[in-house]
């Protein structure tokens, strides 16, 4: 039987959306994210697939290429959703702060564990293995804090956001120290993020003005198709990309702010509000089908017998420990007192796998084992997942009548 012949691809795909909406609808219930249910689909796929064949395929292009535009779509449909007004500048300082000092002082922790535990691993290797360790996943976070309160769902759609950029733009740096004749000082990295801005402000306004004057029904692919052309030829001159994609989803979603005074008269107001409303919708569409793919197929990739080293469990369950430790003072000091569930909302996914397969041949090594990757990984998806089925589960506190009563959170009841 060819489980891989045009007409069984279609059926098996067609059977992944189908079970990733359920698990969607599932997570809105139980909290569990539904990647991990998806990772577990995967790895289930996995062994159903080598009882009818010797060997599977290299995945490997596939993964990297859903990873690519997953990352991208779902940093749009976060920026489309972000409004920027004067009252949410502290949340949004407060998200960069932890975002930028969590992931540096965790990669620091992560990089002196596996510095100090694995044989033949220099420092400098040890902070590109560390980098993708240390940053928060949005293709995680995103979809799993749709429940909660206003303020906390923002402060993980912002946190996580600068998280995946601050994170990639690090590695890249570090990567170009290993490189001869690449390496790049920090006034040069701090160049490249400046000069990504300016040309992110300017295609966005450019891209907004010309797409609004467009007739045809099929613009929105046309305009995703833009969006990505961008990112890759930023790639191609080694800018930080992601920050071009921000950009545009900031501008779009937040119009009025970016075209007021002169620039007021160039905005066609509702032709721009219907390209948001439909880009919005076609963003939220597409970001659900690659992220499907993206960690079903890592899931297929994933080999269970490396989560059973002694040396992995210890090194990764220190790089846990320090994650959670360095998380729980960052946000005492920037937060207060009310850090439930955000403490725990710390997940690793899409970039932290992107990453760990882009690091190049020359910078590999060897003893390195894949296994903590993994059980970084699930590990911080089933803590997420424990803390937001607690935190679900918490009695909601009201007044009636001057006195305080304890009652259960009535729309997880109706659900």
């Amino acid at each position: 039987m060819d489980i891989f012949s045009s007409y069984n691809l279609i059926i098996e795909a067609s059977v992944i959306l189908i079970l990733s909406f359920w698990f969607n609808s599932l997570s809105r219930k139980t909290n569990i994210p539904s990647v991990l249910m998806l990772i577990v689909l995967g790895i289930i796929l996995q062994y159903v697939a080598l009882a009818f064949v010797d060997q599977l395929p290299d995945l490997f292009p596939a993964l990297e290429v859903l990873g690519i535009v997953g990352l991208i779509m779902i940093v749009l449909e976060a920026a489309l959703e972000l409004e920027l007004r004067r009252d949410k500048i502290w949340i949004l300082l407060k998200s960069m702060a932890i975002a930028l000092i969590g992931l540096g002082l965790s990669a620091w922790v992560a990089a002196w564990i596996l510095h100090s535990l694995v044989p033949n691993m220099s420092l400098i290797q040890a902070w590109v293995y560390a980098t993708p360790l240390s940053i928060l996943s949005s293709a995680i976070i995103i979809p799993s804090v749709g429940r909660l309160a206003e303020k906390k769902k923002e402060f993980h759609i912002y946190e996580s956001t600068f998280s995946d950029i601050a994170g990639i733009i690090l590695f890249y740096f570090l990567l170009g120290q290993l490189t001869p004749g690449e390496e790049v000082g920090a006034a040069g990295v701090a160049g490249g993020i400046l000069l990504t801005v300016v040309i992110a402000v300017i295609a966005s306004y450019g891209i907004i003005l010309i797409f609004q004057e467009i007739k045809s029904q099929a613009k929105l692919f046309l305009l995703i198709a833009v969006l990505l052309l961008l990112y890759a030829i930023g790639k191609k001159f080694h800018l930080s990309s992601l920050i071009i994609i921000l950009v545009f989803g900031l501008v779009i979603a937040n119009m009025k702010l970016f075209f007021g005074g002169p620039l007021k008269k160039y905005l066609k107001e509702e032709q721009a509000k219907q390209i948001y409303k439909e880009l919005h919708i076609i963003t939220l569409e597409s970001a659900f089908v690659v992220r499907t793919f993206f960690f079903v197929v890592f899931g297929i990739t994933i080999v269970l017998s490396t989560l059973l080293s002694v040396r992995v469990l210890l090194i990764s369950i220190l790089i846990l420990a320090s994650i959670y430790g360095i998380r729980f003072v960052l946000l005492r000091v920037f937060l207060g007192k009310d850090i439930l569930p955000q403490l725990f909302v710390a997940p690793r996914g899409l970039i932290t796998v992107l990453l760990f397969y882009a690091i190049p041949a020359e910078a590999q090594v060897i003893e390195f084992d894949p296994g903590i990757l993994l059980f970084v990984i699930i590990g911080t998806s089933l803590i997420m997942t424990w803390a937001m089925i607690r935190d679900r589960k918490k009695p909601v506190p009201v007044v009636v009548d001057n006195e305080d009563y304890q009652i259960e959170d009535l729309e997880a009841e109706e659900e």
